[in-house]
């Protein structure tokens, strides 16, 4: 009897223990503290301790996608002048675009004024439920050319194609992207003018984890280019203090990053992100904020430049949307301010 007790006894204390390490406690149930390994084996493998089910893995991040979410922060779309933008839909399909932008361009002691005209036309058709078609076209008044075509041929396999014409036949630039998504893994091919391929893939390892590699060849120039990448996202069904990202990119150029992305809540997140160039030993490091106020988003970031940024968007009503810009170098004494009117979706 007491034997059979005592059994019972420590099957109960036992359940009551990997509650505990699942995040989960139940009323009753003996309370145990896990170790660290124990919390580290309970992250990586589960909750039933039998390792990472690597024939149900999530499809991670496109490789050239991995530091979205920290960029959208740290790098918004600054300018600096008047912007003026109009989008007008014509039906489900098609939507015109025109946008007239005036302001200066260039690096500080080698500044240019700079106004021109844009006129842009979209157009989206989905045949199937992946059969998507979308064409962009964009004419400039300074002569160049931009278009865009993408077709997803299924919902695992996509072509895209980029080309940009302009005066000078050295920035004239065309290229064709072939990408597919596996369950777990995306890979995609690149080819180009000028003899340039490219190819990347990344993995899922874990629930959590991915890691890639990509490598570029230059025809014209005859260099080749390599680089590796690792990306670690949380669960946030499992962690209570939100959604975390880090990244971590080297290439053999000589250039190591790293990002960091955390959101705070529903309405803000914070990111940062460190660059090293071991080709002459420079390095900087950026912090960056993205908060949602009701009708408005506020960014702004300081790098250890003293560099100061600033990115306002308020929506005023339905399809009407204000712009404020501003960066600040104190460094170089060199400040620009941008204020701009979006008019349509």
């Amino acid at each position: 009897m007491m034997g059979a007790r005592g059994e019972r006894e420590s099957l109960h204390q036992e359940k009551g223990r990997e509650r505990v390490c699942s995040g989960s406690v139940t009323m009753g149930a003996a309370i145990s503290y896990c170790s660290p390994q124990e919390v580290l084996n309970t992250a990586i493998c589960g909750d039933d301790g039998n390792g990472p089910d690597y024939m149900h893995l999530p499809c991670p991040a496109k490789y050239n996608e991995i530091t979205r979410e920290a960029y959208m922060s740290l790098k918004p779309e600054l300018f600096e002048g008047l912007r003026f933008d109009i989008t007008r839909p014509l039906n489900n399909k098609f939507a015109l675009s025109n946008s007239l932008f005036m302001g200066s361009v260039g690096l500080p002691g080698n500044r240019q004024s700079k106004a021109h005209f844009e006129l842009g036309a979209d157009l989206v058709d989905q045949k199937g439920k992946m059969d998507i078609v979308l064409v962009m076209g964009r004419v400039l008044s300074d002569a160049r050319m931009s278009a865009r075509v993408k077709y997803d041929v299924n919902e695992r396999f996509s072509i895209k194609a980029d080309a940009q014409l302009t005066n000078d036949p050295h920035f004239t630039v065309g290229m064709f992207n072939f990408d597919y998504k596996g369950n777990d893994y995306q890979a995609q091919l690149t080819m180009g003018n000028n003899a340039y391929y490219g190819v990347n893939y990344m993995q899922s390892v874990t629930r959590t984890l991915s890691l890639g590699g990509e490598g570029i060849w230059l025809g014209r120039e005859r260099k080749s280019n390599m680089g590796l990448a690792a990306r670690f996202k949380t669960d946030t069904v499992c962690h209570n203090n939100g959604m975390q990202i880090a990244t971590g990119l080297m290439k053999s150029e000589g250039l190591i990053s790293c990002t960091y992305v955390q959101k705070l809540s529903d309405k803000i997140s914070v990111a940062s992100d460190f660059v090293y160039n071991w080709e002459n030993g420079e390095a900087i490091t950026s912090v960056a904020y993205d908060y949602l106020i009701r009708q408005c988003r506020l960014r702004g970031r300081i790098d250890t430049n003293l560099c100061t940024a600033a990115y306002l968007e308020e929506k005023f009503s339905s399809g009407l949307t204000f712009l404020l810009s501003a960066e600040l170098d104190h460094r170089r004494k060199d400040y620009k301010f941008g204020f701009g009117m979006t008019i349509g979706d």
